[in-house]
Parts: structure tokens; sequence; C-alpha cells
């Protein structure tokens, strides 16, 4: 039993009064499921499934300085984001690992807003009140809640409170006003699906949340299928397919490192992560299909076609959408051409393993036709 003081979102009560089975993540009392992982799954690949996220760390960095100091910790180039949208970022540490990856975006015209994985945003928040020079300021947004509207239905769902969220696209964000307060809205999730996240005054976050619920294209999801879709999506999750000791190109997510900042290698960690460019890193992320056996999970061992031990699963578990097990992993770039023949140690025993291209399940973000 833990002593741990689990601490909770302003959904907390909406979640027990609809049944959620609740665990600890992140420090947070969170919902893992409702009716069932695999229902719920399937649920937002075919209409649209709600999310609590508000366990995750909101703030702004304010001030004329704010996104040149933002750039100090980061390897994206954020003068050229444009207003009214975001993008996805690494926080690095002096040698390239990812202290913890987030978004970033413009609202507005103030500075930036950020979002940070939960379990990683009290030391994210410090490391940068810290480090934060000029008129940058950190703003913690402690009273806004966030919640994530995911799946092919959730465009419909959203636009009938507020039309103007369907000329949105991926990564645009904007303040709206909508269930009658000031929300930030983004065209975002983590789910491979099109969707929004929703970023609403902690006092109203049990009225949106239980409006959006009356629509019969919405049920409530709990983490367990969060983790399965973003697994089909091919998307690592911090703490487990990346930490402070990968790099943003071991972990196959080197668009994050802007041409300009490769240029000027003026980002943390650039001598190791421009090395790694030019001549390859020594492990990379790769994506496999378990062909036997049990699922592969987390810390299951990686071998060659020989037997010899080469990496570690990272994540892993069932595809609900395509029936296959699946799994994200660490080998030597030498195994990760797709088609390779790999084996995997599921329960001490080898089971067969094919490298595929990411994602498992293809993603279908929203991006507007090209004129």
């Amino acid at each position: 039993m833990s002593d741990e003081i689990l601490k909770t979102t302003p959904l907390n009560a909406a979640h027990r009064a609809l049944g959620a089975r609740m665990v600890g993540f992140g420090g947070y009392d969170m919902p893992v499921q409702y009716e069932g992982v695999l229902a719920e799954h399937k649920w937002t690949r075919e209409h649209a499934g709600l999310f609590d996220v508000s366990h995750m760390g909101q703030a702004k960095i304010t001030g004329k300085d704010a996104i040149e100091q933002f750039e100090r910790f980061v390897p994206g180039d954020y003068k050229i984001v444009k207003d009214h949208k975001q993008k996805y970022t690494h926080l690095l540490n002096d040698n390239g690992g990812i202290m913890d990856d987030l978004m970033a975006g413009k609202p507005d015209h103030d500075g930036l807003y950020v979002v940070v994985n939960a379990g990683n945003k009290d030391a994210d928040f410090a490391y940068l009140n810290a480090n934060l020079a000029g008129d940058a300021k950190l703003e913690i947004l402690e009273d806004r809640a966030l919640m994530a509207l995911q799946g092919p239905e959730a465009v419909a769902v959203l636009s009938a409170f507020e039309p103007a969220v369907a000329e949105m696209a991926f990564m645009d964000i904007n303040w709206l006003n909508i269930f009658g307060v000031n929300c930030i809205i983004s065209r975002s999730g983590y789910t491979g699906e099109d969707g929004f996240e929703i970023s609403v005054p902690n006092a109203d976050a049990e009225r949106i949340w239980n409006t959006i619920l009356g629509d019969e294209r919405v049920k409530p999801i709990g983490l367990g299928a969060r983790d399965s879709l973003r697994l089909e999506a091919g998307l690592p999750l911090h703490g487990h397919d990346m930490d402070a000791t990968t790099t943003p190109v071991e972990t196959d997510l080197a668009f994050t490192i802007s041409k300009s900042r490769k240029e000027a290698a003026d980002f943390p960690g650039a001598e190791r992560i421009l090395k790694e460019l030019a001549e390859g890193p020594s492990r990379k992320r790769v994506n496999l299909i378990v062909k036997e056996g049990a699922p592969a999970r987390e810390g299951a061992e990686i071998a060659d076609a020989d037997g010899n031990i080469i990496g570690v699963v990272t994540s892993g578990g069932p595809s609900p959408s395509t029936g296959n097990k699946i799994a994200i992993g660490f080998v030597p770039p030498a195994f990760t051409e797709i088609g390779t023949e790999l084996q995997v140690l599921v329960r001490g025993r080898p089971a067969s393993a094919t490298v595929v291209a990411s994602p498992f399940v293809p993603t279908r973000y929203y991006r507007k036709p090209k004129a």
C-alpha cells in the first residue's frame, strides 16, 4: 500500500459519479476506465471520446523576451511560429536528453502557452522559473482544467457549441468564448485522431464536462484507452519511450529540431545531437508487431534473429484496432529497417517480431486542403 496522498482534478467527483475505476497516475487520482478499455478505445476511433487531462501542467511564459528565452531550452524555432499556431517540442538538458516533451503555442499575442506532462510539471516549472531571464516570466495556470475531445465526430460535437472550431486545422490554437467562458482551444491531442484540447476555468470544468457528455456521440474515456490509442498512433510517452537519457534523434523525433537551430547549434546538447544526426545514434526507436504469444510489455528484451540481446521494449500491448500485438522499443540502427525479423522475450520465452513503419494505425489529423 502506498502512503502517497493523491491530488485530484476539478473533475474527480464527475468521474466517480460515472462509476470510473480510479488509479494513481502522475501523482493524481485519475480514471483508468469507465466501461472498459477495449470499448472506450473503439468508441474513440469511431465516434468521440472525452478525456480529463487536467493533471497536465498549463502555464504561460510572458514578456517581450518570452520566445527568445524559451528557445534557450528547446530545439525548435518559435520566432517563426505564427499567431494562433502551436508546435511540439522537447525540453532538453545539457547533454541533449529529453527532460520532457511539451506543446507550446501562441493563442494570443503575449508570449507562449505551454502544456507539459503531469509527472514532470513541478520539475519543469521549477527549472523554467530558475532559468528564465530578461523580462520573461512564468505564470502557472493553476486555475484551469484541461480536457481532450478526440475522435472522428469530435469536430461535429464541438462545432455545435462554437462553429468557429470547424475552421481550425491541426495544431491551430486560439482563445474562444465557448460554453459561456473564455477557453483556450487547440486542434490537437495524443490519440492519432482528429480532436481538440480545451482549457477551461476550474470553476466551470464539471459543467462543461457534463455538457459535452450530453451529446450521444460522446463517452468518457479513461487513461487505459488513452494509452492504447497513443501506442497505435506510434506516439512515444515520456518516462517510458523517452527520458532524460534519450535524445530526439534516438527517439525518431528529430523533426523537432528546426533548420535554423541546427545551423546555429545554439540549443542544449547541440554537440551530441548534431553528431548523432551526422553519424547516426547508437540506438533508435523502433516499432514492432509481435507475431506470437502474449503482448510484449515494457522491459521485455529484444533480440536479433540469432537470439543475441540488442535492445528493450519501452511500451507494448494489444492493438484493439488491428488485432495485433504491438510494441515500441530501442535497438541499434542496423536493426531498424522495415521488415527486419527480430525476437522479443515475453515472460522469458522468445517470440518472433517484425519491424514495421510508424504509426501502427494511420493518423487522422485534420489539415486544410491546399488551394
